[in-house]
């Protein structure tokens, strides 16, 4: 009966939209104001509460590895098959486990003969697989000497491999980019081994353990400081042998993904949020409010006539570095990348101690990253206009990298979206704009065992959801505001590194794939 009367209201709507003057607003205006008054933050409270029965069931997490997972997965799958979606599961895979049994072997053994110390000069470059090689070593795309500033983009791209000679070891700089970047043209170029080297500016000299938190290559890779990196690229004829020794298990799971039937494939909105929930709980504000809230959008817009296709997506594995985004954006060709117009990211909209923040698409407040590609500022002027319409502040959060949009951020695809705040401290500014209490955090829960149901701001969860209806359901029918891609990106290298903070709560994590 339910999807009876919404085929009704439906042609009804779009009887009122073409039957309204021009300048009363078009299609995008009445379906989205129909699409906000449909959807009801009382059943978003329901995907929510099942959320919160399957982490009880199931040892009180939904770790992506999980049964917990899998069962938040199934749910939201056969929700929106019931919807009438095209539903698909994306295979993504993570890292189970990784043990190192040895210590690594690094040493040059032609022209000269030379070893460097495990874990002094140089480090295994987790989640490294065992291997053992014996190969001339070829620099890629180096800057030497280091800039003052980071500026390498070694092995950042595919065509820094150009004139690469398979079976050589790969010889690589730290930079601008994503190591895993690097690491994926390393192998895609035939490399048989991998020397990243840390870049050369102070502080950025010596080696470290590091872990890029997912595998993209079977091939063995240490990262060095900059004196071995230095000195490898400036030996002539360099032979180097290679070598580690560790237990890589690997796991894989599953994105979900659905598309309307409806709607131009040229033209795709895809909106998006994480699935998983880290190991120490439920992550039911972290993030089952925004995957709930994008459900509920979805099911009540099934049979909307959308111009435009819309495509959610319900990432796996974000804690533990993105992997679900970042693999689903790596499986795409260019082709279908340019067809993505715009990326909407919600992830955690119904903190405790919330604040409206839209992610700062023109970097007009001047802080952390800079701005996103073009269209992201007009995302956030869309999101902003809602909030604007109920008399509602908002204040800006950076692209700092810490969630879904990173990916498509990375290859050229305007993002923007809603963050209601997580560990962070909650300013005097920030209260007097939204109520609740300056000086602790907005989300005290965040990352622990009491995100539960407990954890969720009613008032947030419910406007926030009707700001994402409204957002999708005008990008569903107009995109005329969005510009159109003048060139595609070629690599993540645009992207500045995070705060040296934020890089060290990585080091100790596991790593993101945000991690330069």
């Amino acid at each position: 009966m339910r999807r009876v009367i919404t085929i009704l209201v439906t042609a009804l709507s779009v009887t009122i939209a073409m039957a309204v003057p021009a300048n009363a607003g078009g299609l995008d205006d009445v379906f989205a104001k129909l699409l906000v008054k449909q959807v009801k933050g009382t059943n978003v409270a329901k995907h929510l509460r099942a959320l919160q029965d399957i982490a009880t069931a199931h040892g009180g997490i939904r770790a992506t590895g999980t049964s917990g997972y899998d069962a938040s997965r199934d749910y939201v799958a056969n929700k929106l098959r019931k919807a009438g979606y095209k539903v698909t599961r994306q295979p993504i895979n993570f890292v189970e486990s990784w043990a190192e049994n040895t210590p690594p072997t690094l040493a040059l053994t032609a022209p000269s003969a030379k070893t460097y110390l495990p874990n002094e000069d140089f480090f295994t470059f987790q989640p490294s697989p065992s291997g053992e090689v014996t190969a001339p070593v070829q620099g890629v795309d180096l800057t030497l000497p280091p800039t003052p500033t980071p500026t390498s983009t070694s092995g950042c791209e595919a065509a820094d491999f150009a004139g690469f000679v398979a079976g050589r070891i790969a010889l690589v700089q730290r930079g601008t980019c994503p190591f895993v970047t690097k690491v994926q043209n390393a192998a895609a170029a035939g490399a048989t081994g991998l020397i990243i080297f840390n870049e050369g500016q102070p502080g950025r000299t010596d080696a470290f353990p590091l872990d890029i938190g997912e595998w993209r290559g079977g091939i063995p890779m240490v990262f060095a400081d900059f004196a071995v990196g230095n000195e490898l690229a400036s030996t002539p004829g360099a032979t180097v042998h290679l070598k580690v020794d560790a237990n890589l298990v690997l796991g894989s799971t599953d994105n979900v993904i659905a598309e309307t039937r409806f709607g131009d494939p040229r033209n795709v909105v895809m909106v998006g949020a994480h699935l998983d929930s880290v190991t120490a709980g439920p992550g039911i504000n972290d993030n089952g409010s925004g995957s709930a809230a994008i459900l509920e959008v979805a099911e009540e817009m099934t049979l909307y006539p959308v111009r435009n296709k819309v495509r959610f997506a319900f990432w796996a594995a974000e804690e533990i570095g993105l992997l679900g985004s970042d693999q689903y954006v790596g499986s795409l060709s260019q082709a279908q990348r340019d067809r993505i117009r715009v990326y909407l990211n919600f992830d955690m909209v119904a903190t405790p101690n919330y604040a409206y923040k839209l992610y700062d698409g023109d970097n007009s407040d001047n802080v952390g990253s800079p701005a996103g590609p073009p269209g992201s500022a007009e995302i956030e002027q869309q999101l902003a206009a809602f909030y604007g319409s109920r008399g509602l502040p908002t204040v800006g959060t950076d692209f700092d990298g810490r969630s879904d949009y990173g990916p498509f951020i990375a290859v050229g695809i305007p993002a923007g979206g809603i963050f209601t705040g997580a560990e962070g401290i909650k300013t005097a500014a920030e209260a007097a704009l939204f109520g609740g209490t300056a000086g602790v955090a907005y989300d005290a829960c965040y990352h622990q065992a009491c995100d539960t149901i407990a954890n969720i701001n009613a008032t947030a969860l419910d406007v926030d959801t009707d700001a994402i209806a409204d957002s999708v359901a005008r990008y569903a029918f107009n995109l005329r505001s969005i510009p159109p891609r003048v060139a595609p990106a070629t690599s993540r290298a645009r992207f500045t590194p995070p705060t040296s903070a934020f890089l060290d709560v990585l080091t100790r994590t596991g790593g993101k794939d945000t991690f330069r």
